[in-house]
């Protein structure tokens, strides 16, 4: 049908190869190109389908059943039939059937399946799970947030699905190339069987003969498969250990990259402020415990930091009475903590009384330049307190740097809106080639595109809801935490799982390593068929070594396309 159509593909040239043989009597060789090719198709089969097996691994990973509770009623239910808001119960060694919030129970949680960590997460009430998890210890009672099609688990094997599928500008060459290649290679198969004879008197059959082995030798397999079995393997091996790399193109921008930028709060430090320093100006063994119960009054993710530390240390101030609870603009609180008046807040707001504490404003900028955010807390007569509170880089954040630096990426680059001291402070220590702060988020789009200009090759990484414009702008948008966050998952190019920043090393190794393999593929394939060709020269070409050249470059590149399988992160 192809043929008739002038579409040519490798089925084509082995179409007329066997018609050819048959023609002048090679019917034993013609039928060892049939038995030879359909083999060469079943290893390709074989080869993607393997290369593909992580993915529907993931697929029975969630249990198909789940026991319920309904209306007070326990029953056991398909997963498809299970709602909203039902509460479902997991045993110890049970693994989740639905993404869910915990409502009762307390549990570890092996969490691989979605984010490639294999340390269990400590899970209480409130806390997130997924379908597809390990519950390790516990009885939990969950209640059901998402219907089973729309879980993290079938959101990840989706779009892992599709990112497989996609073709990769390196596929999408050779699918140009193979649409001139094929029907170049009958026209030289026709020569070779018809020039000799016509233009030196040789012999018919052996020129045919020699001809319709160009056609089987020609056939494009190895060329055709050389990509997609790299792309899929590489993409499965990242999927399964907790990257979402959303298609080839991005895959191999990824092995392209010559500089990374990375948001600050949340990406190279934690996102959650803590208490770093205390210091009481007074005797007052309880006075953090006071100072904590006026700050639980208080929404601000400041005044939250000085609660956990406080029930972190067991000085929690719940026992203390706190009136009179007031919000004051320009920065801080104020309350009675058993009838004693307290103001909590910014150095600003005790600028008279501060000029009596000696040393005060001295300690209060030297914490300012370690990039740290000052509080005060005071009476109507004296500050009685220093708590200084700042956003924790990540332990793994220079070792990433670092790394990355050693792969060959030109430029690292920290992007806030923090000012100019805080950000200095951060980046200090963290190895990164500069820093740039008071961004808005405008102004990250413009470095952006002033990196694209300068390295050709850009990524921005962040949280995937935050700086969305620059993630947008960059070759490829990188977001962190993706596991349970739809808007990264939806947004990003590729998302790191479980919020791992150093899984970012082990993306572009694997993608570069996918990049070279590609190359060595293509050069294997085209190389040993010009080989091969050249033996039509003394006329040595057989159907033999054509097919046997054809079926062993398209089991070696499959072969060397699966190596990235055995890619690991490095401890």
């Amino acid at each position: 049908m192809n043929l008739f159509q002038l579409r040519f593909d490798m089925k084509t040239l082995m179409t007329v190869a066997i018609i050819g043989a048959a023609i002048i009597g090679e019917w034993a060789e013609g039928a060892v190109v049939v038995i030879l090719f359909a083999i060469s198709e079943a290893l390709e089969r074989y080869s993607m389908d393997k290369a593909r097996q992580s993915i529907r691994s993931l697929m029975n990973i969630a249990p198909k059943e789940a026991q319920i509770r309904r209306n007070g009623e326990m029953m056991t239910v398909h997963v498809n039939d299970i709602q909203v808001g039902d509460v479902m119960i997991v045993r110890p060694g049970q693994k989740l059937a639905m993404d869910g919030v915990v409502i009762s129970g307390t549990t570890s949680i092996n969490e691989a399946a979605i984010t490639g960590e294999s340390m269990p997460v400590e899970k209480t009430i409130d806390d997130n799970v997924f379908a597809g998890t390990l519950n390790e210890e516990g009885y939990l009672e969950v209640e059901v947030t998402k219907r089973a099609e729309d879980t993290t688990l079938a959101k990840i094997i989706h779009l892992v699905e599709e990112a497989q599928a996609k073709r990769a500008p390196s596929q999408a060459f050779i699918d140009r190339f193979a649409k001139y290649y094929t029907p170049a290679i009958m026209v030289v198969a026709l020569l070779v069987a018809i020039v000799p004879p016509l233009a030196l008197g040789a012999d018919w059959h052996t020129w045919v003969y020699q001809g319709l082995a160009v056609l089987v030798v020609g056939c494009p397999c190895a060329l055709v498969i050389s990509t997609p079995v790299s792309i899929v393997t590489a993409i499965g091996n990242a999927a399964k250990n907790g990257i979402l790399v959303k298609g080839g193109i991005y895959l191999e921008q990824v092995g392209a990259l010559n500089a990374i930028a990375f948001d600050k709060t949340g990406t190279l430090t934690e996102g959650v402020p803590v208490v770093t320093d205390y210091e009481s100006l007074i005797e007052d063994d309880s006075l953090f415990a006071k100072i904590a119960a006026i700050e639980s009054h208080s929404q601000h993710p400041l005044a939250a930091a000085i609660v956990r530390k406080a029930e972190s240390d067991k000085r929690s101030g719940s026992h203390f009475t706190v009136e009179g609870f007031t919000s004051l603009t320009g920065g801080g609180v104020e309350a009675r903590v058993n009838g004693q008046p307290f103001t909590v807040g910014k150095p600003s707001l005790f600028s008279k009384i501060m000029k009596e504490g000696e040393g005060l404003q001295e300690k209060v900028t030297a914490l300012q330049e370690q990039g740290k955010t000052v509080m005060l807390a005071a009476t109507p007569e004296r500050v009685v307190a220093l708590i200084a509170v700042a956003d924790q880089v990540r332990s793994s954040s220079q070792q990433v740097i670092d790394k990355l630096h050693e792969l060959g990426i030109r430029e690292t680059v920290m992007l806030t809106g923090d000012n100019k001291k805080t950000a200095a402070a951060i980046a200090q220590n963290m190895g990164v080639s500069r820093t740039e702060a008071e961004l808005l988020p405008e102004d990250k789009l413009t470095l952006i595109e002033q990196l694209n200009e300068k390295h050709r090759s850009v990524a921005m990484v962040g949280d995937g809801v935050n700086d969305a414009p620059a993630l947008a702008r960059a070759d490829v948008g990188i977001a962190m935490g993706g596991a349970g966050t739809d808007t990264a998952l939806e947004t990003a190019d590729v998302a790191l799982m479980n919020d791992d920043l150093e899984k970012l090393p082990f993306v572009v190794r694997l993608s570069r390593k996918a990049l070279n393999i590609i190359k060595q593929n293509i050069a294997f394939s085209l190389g040993l068929k010009a080989l091969a060709l050249l033996l039509v020269i003394p006329g040595w070409l057989t159907l033999w070594i054509a097919i046997i050249a054809d079926m062993g470059a398209t089991l070696l590149v499959t072969l060397n396309g699966m190596r990235l399988m055995r890619e690991k992160p490095k401890q």
